[in-house]
């Protein structure tokens, strides 16, 4: 309630610029949503919004431009749509297995040399191709070695994996880091 009395007593006098300082963190589902859904309303109707978050894919939705700061360092500024569009060309796959991801990565690197397989975490293979992957062999080439697939699905890149790439920073850093807040 406290967050949400900050935020009405900041928009009250309708500014032209407004700055908000992680206005959704900590507060409930519900809440949160209200509030994405009030910035996007106060910036449709003109207000020029200075967001801070560690929550990326919130600064994906709601934001036009992004400067990724780390250690208090803006590492790279720009729009949302051309920091994307590097990745947008990129196919992506994410399979969940129920061995050991690293031994999947190994066999379908030899079965498909035109995409790159990686182990993340949680027993998932992540794979990743300039072209579009076919589902139906890359589990063919795992069932017929005894790695079930349970999970297989397509994957969008996003604003996180652009920071990552450009920050080095892992994501499991990144989870890591809201959880402290």
């Amino acid at each position: 309630m406290k967050r949400k009395l900050t935020i009405a007593a900041g928009i009250i006098h309708r500014p032209s610029v407004l700055f908000l300082d992680e206005p959704t963190t900590g507060i409930d589902v519900a809440s949160a949503r209200s509030i994405r859904q009030l910035i996007a309303d106060l910036h449709g109707s003109g207000t020029t919004i200075l967001l801070t978050t560690h929550y990326i894919e919130e600064a994906e939705r709601l934001c036009g431009r992004v400067a990724f700061i780390v250690r208090g360092r803006v590492v790279r500024t720009d729009t949302v749509a051309s920091l994307l569009d590097p990745v947008r060309e990129r196919q992506l796959l994410e399979l969940t297995v129920s061995a050991r991801a690293d031994t999947g990565t190994g066999l379908l690197s030899r079965a498909f040399s035109e995409a790159r397989f990686t182990a993340v975490e949680g027993g998932r293979i992540r794979a990743e191709s300039a072209r579009p992957l076919p589902v139906g062999p890359l589990v063919r080439v795992l069932e017929e070695e005894g790695i079930e697939v349970i999970e297989a699905r397509r994957v969008r890149p996003t604003l996180e994996e652009v920071f990552v790439q450009t920050t080095g920073l892992a994501a499991t850093t990144l989870r890591t880091e809201k959880e402290k807040k």
